[in-house]
């Protein structure tokens, strides 16, 4: 089996997600970061993109889902986001970060994370 890898990191839309009324009716930026693990050996011999997980529209079909259907934890999101990855046979297993840095908390930070990794059964 090979140990390849797609990173995509920094994917930002605007979402509203959270526990908290004004989060839904507002809105905030998310970056999603996703590691998607799967063999690139055709992808490499052919040279042809259609050989591989094209990350343009990887990071259309993130946007779609984070902009959609509002959620209260990022816990479902990233669920979402890894089963999205997931429904292209191509991909053996996801690591997913939703990062959600304008989180209502009450004290200085940087930024607040969920990560998750899934494999196929």
């Amino acid at each position: 089996m090979d140990a390849d890898t797609i990173t995509l990191t920094g994917v930002r839309a605007v979402g509203h997600h959270g526990v908290y009324p004004d989060e839904k009716r507002d809105g905030q930026e998310f970056v999603v970061d996703a590691t998607l693990s799967l063999s690139l050996r055709r992808a490499a011999e052919t040279d042809d993109v259609v050989d591989t997980v094209h990350y343009g529209e990887l990071a259309e079909r993130l946007v779609r889902i984070v902009e959609g259907e509002a959620v209260d934890l990022l816990e479902t999101l990233a669920q979402r986001l890894a089963d999205a990855v997931l429904a292209d046979r191509r991909v053996d297993a996801v690591t997913i970060t939703v990062h959600k840095p304008q989180a209502p908390i009450p004290v200085p930070f940087g930024d607040v994370a969920v990560t998750i990794s899934r494999a196929r059964p």
